[in-house]
């Protein structure tokens, strides 16, 4: 049935290509925090981590380290890009999900990432796909039965400032964002990979609250291991 599934994409598809995870992100903020302390370390996040008698948080050291929303959006990149601001190219996963959009299979991906990689590598297999990142873009879009396929990049892109990712930011989306989520999850079946549903309580709630379940969902997992969060969906 083409054009009945939906694909929702995470961090683990962007892993093999070299793209650092969010704990690598974590453990860069640490360092940058020991640094600024003048702190004589070997393991800043054990540092970090007595110094807030916890394991730390992404959110615990973006309020730390004071970073505004251009700083977080500039660290992000700094990271994903291993400081060079170039991304890596697409992995054989990207190349797969792009013979699925350029095939008329699939019209809609969903995706936590920031990085560029999908449209790039659907770009290389000679389509294309509109990324919606942002409220004010999701809310000036065509509908989706009107529209050529989609990107919708629910925590934003790396060349805007306004990512989202601390915690209360994951917490729930903006209006025009959960509405589009809504008649994503209701209309179509879904294919996730690479996404654990561990740390996005807005995605989760997404899809926990779809009243229909018209087409089947398919997870795919490292492993073959779910994550507690991932269960408990599957399980509802």
């Amino acid at each position: 049935r083409p054009g009945a599934y939906a694909v929702l994409l995470g961090s683990g598809v962007s892993t093999a290509a070299g793209i650092p995870t969010g704990w690598h992100v974590v453990q860069e903020l640490a360092r940058r925090i020991a640094l600024v302390s003048g702190a004589d370390t070997d393991d800043p996040f054990q540092w970090v981590r007595d110094r807030f008698e916890r394991p730390p948080s992404y959110s615990d050291l973006v309020v730390e380290l004071g970073l505004t929303e251009a700083d977080r959006q500039a660290l992000v990149v700094s990271v994903l890009t291993a400081g060079s601001g170039i991304f890596p190219a697409p992995t054989p996963a990207h190349a797969a999900v792009a013979d699925l959009v350029v095939g008329g299979w699939v019209k809609v991906v969903v995706t936590t990432n920031f990085d560029p990689l999908t449209e790039q590598a659907v770009e290389k297999a000679g389509g294309a796909i509109t990324v919606l990142s942002t409220e004010d873009q999701v809310a000036g879009a065509l509908p989706l039965v009107h529209s050529g396929p989609i990107l919708l990049k629910v925590h934003g892109d790396y060349r805007d400032s306004r990512i989202r990712n601390t915690e209360s930011e994951l917490q729930a989306y903006t209006p025009a964002i959960e509405k589009l989520l809504d008649r994503i999850f209701d209309e179509y079946g879904l294919i996730v990979c690479g996404w654990s549903a561990e740390n996005d309580a807005g995605l989760r709630a997404a899809i926990d609250r779809c009243p229909s379940r018209r087409f089947g969902t398919y997870w795919g997992a490292r492993g073959g291991r779910l994550s507690d969060a991932a269960s408990q969906l599957l399980d509802r």
